[in-house]
């Protein structure tokens, strides 16, 4: 759909990155309603595209290896009927925006911007609200701030995230109560150590984030299953990639 269009300038870069940025701001606010329903967690594993015409498109990943373009993030449907739909937007739209960087700097490495050309393709591209600012409306809470934002999102968001981990991390490890007491006994030690991760097959280690799935009930490491503490939280029934794909079969 878009061979052979290859932004080569900052500025077509930047052109390219707000008309991208435009169909996913679409997407996820004026078009929601049929951005939601092509979200189907029956089907395969499905991405959000923006496109430098400002339109948008919900379609299976490119299967090309390597891909021509940086791919958005994988799978977005699947998480669609287990959380709270303006969380499930809110995720969306951040993954939406790491994609928009990506492409943004992909254009960037190819055609050989030098370290002032990449300052001022970021230092344009920041001076627009993220595409989760305009989603959750914190975009227009800060208009009045932007001189302070930076340093002050990036305090908060590193607290938050911090916080959620760890509230995660309660929810999720339930079976691990660390610190009721000064440790476990040898016998809930030797249970949770036969534990292996449903994918890589290792064994459970109380330093890291692990998740079960709510079908097969397996465990997972979080980081094999792509699942953060912070989006575990947000998550009613999990299910594994396993258990999804069985769904999505007809």
């Amino acid at each position: 759909m878009e061979a052979g269009y290859n932004p080569r300038t900052v500025e077509e870069v930047f052109r390219d990155f707000k008309g991208r940025r435009g169909g996913l701001i679409k997407a996820l606010t004026t078009d929601v309603e049929e951005f939601y329903q092509q979200c189907d967690p029956e089907k395969e594993n499905l991405c959000l595209y923006g496109f430098p015409s400002e339109q948008w498109e919900v379609n299976l990943p490119a299967e090309e290896v390597p891909p021509e373009l940086p791919e958005p993030a994988l799978g977005i449907n699947f998480a669609r009927d287990g959380m709270q739909e303006k969380d499930w937007l809110s995720l969306v739209a951040v993954h939406g925006d790491a994609w928009l960087l990506a492409v943004a700097f992909y254009f960037g490495a190819r055609f050989g911007f030098d370290k002032s050309d990449r300052k001022r393709l970021f230092n344009m591209i920041n001076e627009l609200p993220t595409v989760f600012e305009v989603v959750t409306g914190a975009a227009k809470k800060q208009q009045k701030e932007k001189s302070s934002v930076s340093n002050h999102s990036s305090n908060k968001s590193k607290s938050n995230s911090k916080m959620r981990a760890s509230d995660a991390s309660e929810k999720v490890l339930k079976l691990q109560p660390k610190d009721e007491e000064e440790g476990l006994d040898d016998e809930e030690e030797d249970e949770h150590g036969d534990t292996l991760c449903g994918t890589c097959g290792e064994n459970y280690a109380s330093d890291e984030f692990w998740i079960c799935c709510d079908l097969c009930e397996k465990w997972f490491h979080g980081k094999c299953v792509k699942i953060t503490p912070a989006r575990a939280e947000h998550i009613k029934q999990y299910k594994c990639p396993s258990c999804s794909n069985k769904r999505s079969r007809p």
